[in-house]
């Protein structure tokens, strides 16, 4: 059974045949029903200089999607640190929080969201060849800019107001686990990212925390690649698409969000049938309490406290639908043990 509040990462595919314009509308239309489907956050990723998505200013997405919705928590999984000043991360969720109050987070990483170095070069110019040590030292400059720690008179995020957004720190390794810990921030494991390092990871942070103004416990939230349907057989049907955009970025080809009608068409051979059987093996999908189950063990191998849920499937209705399933079994189970 989860006990644990339920949240989705929305990353604006974009389909084959459809625009950013459609995708960026379609996150806006997720969000409103997965506010009414009752789970606790609705975040979106930041990617840039890729055909797959349209996710390239969380900030702005963010803005809209809080201004359709009305009580759902709306952040980040994540600003991609480098690719950003502190100050104006800052400043732009300082000023969401202003308009939102109490309803904004924001979860920041150190990827740089794309593989394209000329777009790296692009968003930062500084960023290129940036480190471990870089990264460390610009999320204690936000820490510090969102506390309120550096503050004169020529130097401010907001006058007469002070941000309460949570800040978030999210990590696929021991590396960022031990950075999180240290900071005493709440951490997002990046599960779907890269399971294999999942349980150190969790393990590391969990053995280092140090309490502080974000958070005065460890709190993990796990974020996990599922897709749910009526079936087993339906959800195999609508992972595909999945299954061979994952090939195509491995590979290196252009990736693209094919609809499950143009997937059957494709049989990957070789090394693509290599990536994709690596990779179901830490995704779930099923029918409802396939899904439920394996979502229920991983939560209790690594004592998540929050579950991010991302669901990589083409139709908005489908998609849609794969949320609408886990949350009610999810209920139902609570409800039939209550």
């Amino acid at each position: 059974m989860i006990s644990v509040p339920l949240s989705v990462l929305e990353l604006t595919w974009v389909q084959e045949g459809h625009s950013a314009q459609e995708a960026l509308a379609d996150t806006v239309e997720m969000a409103r029903r997965i506010e009414r489907l009752g789970y606790r956050r609705f975040w979106v990723g930041e990617h840039h200089s890729t055909y797959i998505s349209a996710g390239v200013a969380p900030a702005v997405i963010i803005a809209q999607v809080a201004a359709s919705t009305s009580s759902i928590m709306v952040g980040s999984g994540g600003v991609m640190l480098s690719n950003h000043s502190p100050f104006a991360v800052a400043e732009q969720f300082a000023t969401l929080d202003a308009l939102h109050p109490g309803r904004i987070d924001l979860g920041v990483g150190s990827g740089a969201g794309t593989t394209n170095e000329r777009a790296v070069q692009a968003l930062r110019r500084s960023s290129m060849g940036r480190g471990a040590t870089d990264y460390a030292r610009d999320v204690r400059a936000l820490i510090e800019f969102l506390a309120g720690g550096i503050s004169t008179d020529d130097l401010m995020l907001l006058p007469w107001y002070e941000s309460s957004t949570p800040l978030w720190l999210l990590a696929t390794s021991q590396h960022g686990a031990q950075l999180a810990a240290d900071l005493g921030l709440p951490l997002v494991v990046g599960h779907h990212i890269r399971p294999e390092n999942t349980a150190a990871t969790v393990a590391r942070y969990r053995e280092v925390f140090q309490p502080s103004r974000w958070s005065g416990r460890p709190y993990v939230m796990l974020s996990v690649q599922a897709v749910c349907a009526d079936t087993d057989e339906r959800a195999e049907v609508l992972s595909r698409p999945a299954d061979l955009l994952r090939a195509d970025l491995v590979a290196g080809r252009t990736p693209t969000l094919l609809s499950p009608e143009a997937a059957s068409y494709y049989e990957p051979t070789g090394a693509d049938l290599d990536v994709i059987a690596q990779a179901r093996m830490h995704q779930v999908r099923g029918g409802p309490h396939t899904v439920v189950r394996r979502l229920a063990k991983l939560v209790a191998e690594c004592r998540a406290d929050e579950l991010m849920i991302m669901t990589p499937v083409y139709d908005l209705a489908d998609r849609t639908r794969s949320f609408e399933l886990i949350v009610t079994t999810v209920g139902a189970e609570v409800a039939n043990r209550g």
